[in-house]
């Protein structure tokens, strides 16, 4: 009797042990800059760069055929974000998904250049991945000095191309988000837009005293999601987490993301990589010729 008492609460502790572990798992966010080939060998150093930092998850932009390429020199599971049965290497597809972990169901969207995802099975844990790129218009390099109120910013926000990009992917943001309970989200790429978390009344005083609710990125958090970054470094003045920067220019930007939501999942750190393009990055004391004019952001998460 003693015996099977003893076994009883051993067995009972494995299980305990087993369903109280934690998933854990890194995403990366990148633009790579016209398929990674504007410097020499630019492919093989996108490649190596994702090796060191060692993502799970690879959300990529400007793909433009070195996806299949890059996914088997690192030994992930590819997914071209394009309509079935387009080649893999195309050289005018914009987005791929890279994985360690098995793909389930296709997510295509009527407008793959700019959104488009797949399921991936993270531990038998289902999680729907989403890469996307929004147009860079309407942009100026410092929004603060236009003269403009901020009710003027925001409607200045909505001309060109970005603003309406946004309104024809809005229903599959509505969408997912609303099935992310059951079945978590995760989107990352490039907005090519501010965020409203770093104009804050934290940070006003280097924006000539403006707060401003930046669409592109509050209509995210309007519908639930978490933007990781800012999330688990909520101060802006330390840390800005710049991701778009240029030497011969006052232009020094965060607008590339991963933003999440689920009950299930949580951002546990999160950290961006920077370096003017062509110029030398070192990442894990090693040194790389950055192949990129967009930094890259980085998060890990569990469940």
């Amino acid at each position: 009797m003693k015996f099977a008492l003893v076994f009883l609460i051993s067995l009972l502790s494995f299980h305990c042990e087993v369903f109280s572990q934690k998933t854990e798992f890194k995403v990366m966010a990148w633009n790579i800059l016209r398929s990674g080939n504007q410097i020499e060998n630019g492919v093989d150093i996108v490649s190596d760069i994702i090796k060191e930092i060692n993502p799970d998850v690879v959300l990529m932009v400007e793909t433009y055929g070195s996806g299949p390429y890059i996914a088997k020199k690192n030994g992930y599971n590819f997914h071209l974000v394009a309509k079935e049965g387009t080649a893999l290497d195309d050289k005018s597809v914009n987005l791929s998904i890279y994985s360690k972990f098995p793909f389930g169901e296709r997510i295509d969207t009527e407008y793959p250049f700019f959104l488009g995802g797949i399921e991936i099975l993270i531990d038998n844990k289902k999680v729907r991945f989403f890469s996307n790129w929004f147009h860079y218009q309407p942009w100026n390099n410092k929004p603060e000095e236009m003269g403009k109120t901020v009710e003027e910013l925001l409607e200045w926000e909505k001309t060109e191309h970005r603003y309406n990009m946004i309104q024809m992917v809005l229903p599959y943001f509505k969408r997912y988000a609303n099935e992310s309970d059951s079945i978590p989200i995760i989107v990352g790429g490039d907005m090519n837009s501010p965020s409203h978390l770093d104009w804050s009344k934290k940070t006003k005083k280097i924006h000539n005293d403006l707060v401003v609710p930046w669409y592109s990125t509050k209509v995210f958090e309007n519908l639930g999601f978490t933007d990781s970054y800012r999330h688990e470094n909520p101060n802006p003045l330390k840390h800005p987490g710049i991701t778009w920067d240029h030497k011969e220019r006052d232009d020094s930007h965060r607008i590339d993301y991963i933003f999440f939501k689920g009950k299930k999942l949580k951002s546990t750190s999160s950290k961006t990589y920077m370096q003017f393009f062509n110029e030398n990055i070192n990442i894990n004391d090693k040194q790389f010729k950055y192949p990129s004019d967009h930094g890259i952001v980085v998060t890990n998460f569990k469940f």
